[in-house]
């Protein structure tokens, strides 16, 4: 953050500054949650359903911060503001008018954001200094302390924008207005809380109407929701995906025996070989992506290849890959899930299940936020797992029940298909059955709390090792 004075602060977001001995106090960060205050920091004090911001304003000023944005007194130099998130928000926006030489890349989609942020923030960095969100900081908090992460040396700042209902992304492009807006897709994630398909389709192409005449909107040419939100921008429009109508293309996609993908990406400008060390199906179609952001900003299509091929995991629990102790290959996707990526991680294990010699677990928990097709999505999932020929499935939890019901009707038969109530029977089925050898997947929406499968079987061993003759069905 360019450093500001509490005083300016409280002019910027039009708030009072009082019990403040030191005006002049200068402010170089922002925090709203006390395990990430850093000195300097302003702590914004939001009342949130389980905790009052305001009642951890001393403990924010202990650690280092220099004044509280909240609504009301808190006893520490605060500036008081009716909304301290609308007011966290003036001040982002104010930030980022201080940086006129840096470009705001701007991502929304129902799937696969938070995978394609962190490669677009690796392939940008060739540009120079780059700020992005630490996972899914996408929200009406976590974006604008994202922003008020960057500097007068910060190139390019990259966001993730989420939406719970239309108008929330259209905040968001006010508060840090892009210059490229990606729109990835438009799935079935939140349909429950939007209502419909065609609301999620309004909220999403919000972003492509915040650009000005002079950015770029990159859509993915695959999808006819996200391409007809063309209609709803003066900016260029720079298309991505494998259709054959994409301006920048994947094709000739091969998974190898990890599902990493290699490909030949084509482009207005050239095409070149891209062979990437990320796992997942998904990263190709997420590397055309950035690819395609790169070119808007000017980036060398070399230079674009190579950043691709090179790029590493940065948030976790995201097709993170390893292996165990015991010889166990673990998967952890565990930290969200809805039916497009529940396809895409169960294509990817039977990728690498088709290239071992180990049997393929999937440890799928439940998709939440679907609404009315929630029954039926659960279903698909369990029906897609055995005609991909799965060798075992563990649905844990009541909401994933149907995930094992619909692999049951699909043809599963005797052990291929199980249901556990929760993670500690998950762990306990795992332990026993699973070998060394063994490939396992584990997934679900946050809220089912799979993580804690995964870190069991990554920090103990399993229990027996590969019998003779077992089945490998």
């Amino acid at each position: 953050m360019i450093p500001t004075t509490l005083s300016d602060v409280a002019e910027v977001v039009s708030g009072s500054l009082i019990d403040s001995p030191n005006p002049q106090a200068m402010v170089t960060g922002a925090a709203a949650d006390t395990r990430r205050v850093n000195p300097g920091d302003l702590f914004v004090a939001i009342v949130g359903a389980r905790a009052d911001g305001h009642d951890f304003a001393e403990s924010a000023m202990s650690d280092g911060a220099v004044g509280v944005l909240g609504s009301r007194s808190t006893g520490q130099p605060t500036v008081v503001v009716d909304e301290p998130v609308l007011a966290l928000g003036r001040l982002a926006r104010h930030q980022l008018g201080r940086l006129p030489d840096a470009d705001v890349v701007a991502i929304t989609g129902s799937s696969g954001k938070t995978s394609t942020k962190d490669l677009i923030a690796q392939l940008v960095s060739l540009r120079g200094p780059v700020v992005a969100p630490e996972g899914s900081f996408n929200t009406e908090v976590g974006l604008p302390l994202t922003v008020l992460q960057s500097d007068g040396d910060t190139r390019t700042v990259v966001l993730e924008m989420g939406a719970r209902g239309v108008g929330h992304v259209d905040y968001l492009c006010w508060v840090a207005p892009p210059a490229v807006a990606v729109v990835l897709n438009v799935g079935s994630a939140h349909l429950g809380e939007f209502g419909s398909r065609d609301a999620i389709v309004r909220a999403k192409g919000e972003i492509v109407q915040a650009l000005p005449e002079n950015g770029t909107a990159v859509l993915l040419a695959d999808d006819p929701d996200v391409v007809g939100m063309a209609a709803r921008t003066r900016a260029k429009v720079l298309t991505f995906g494998e259709s054959r109508t994409a301006d920048v293309r994947v094709s000739d996609l091969m998974l190898d025996d990890q599902a990493r993908p290699r490909f030949r990406l084509l482009t207005p400008v050239g095409e070149r070989d891209v062979v990437m060390g990320l796992h997942g199906e998904h990263q190709a179609l997420n590397a055309a992506a950035a690819a395609a952001v790169g070119l808007s900003l000017g980036m060398e299509l070399d230079s674009i290849a190579s950043a691709l091929a090179q790029a590493g995991p940065r948030s976790g629990m995201r097709m993170e890959v390893s292996q165990t102790p015991s010889g166990v290959t673990l998967v952890n996707d565990a930290y969200n899930a809805n039916p497009e990526s529940m396809r895409a991680a169960l294509k990817s294990l039977a990728a690498m299940g088709r290239a071992g010699s180990g049997r393929t677990w999937a440890v799928l928990g439940e998709m939440l936020e679907l609404g009315p097709d929630t029954l039926e999505a659960h279903d698909a999932v369990g029906r897609l797992a055995v005609r991909l020929d799965i060798s075992r499935l563990l649905a844990v939890g009541e909401g994933a029940r149907a995930i094992h019901l619909g692999a049951s009707h699909e043809g599963s038969w005797g052990e291929e298909s199980a249901w556990v109530p929760d993670t500690a029977a998950a762990i306990d089925f795992l332990r026993r059955d699973v070998r060394p050898g063994d490939i396992v997947l584990v997934k679900a929406s946050r809220g089912a709390a799979l993580e804690r499968v995964a870190q069991a079987l990554a920090d103990e061993p399993t229990a027996a090792p590969p019998q003779q003759g077992a089945d490998h069905s």
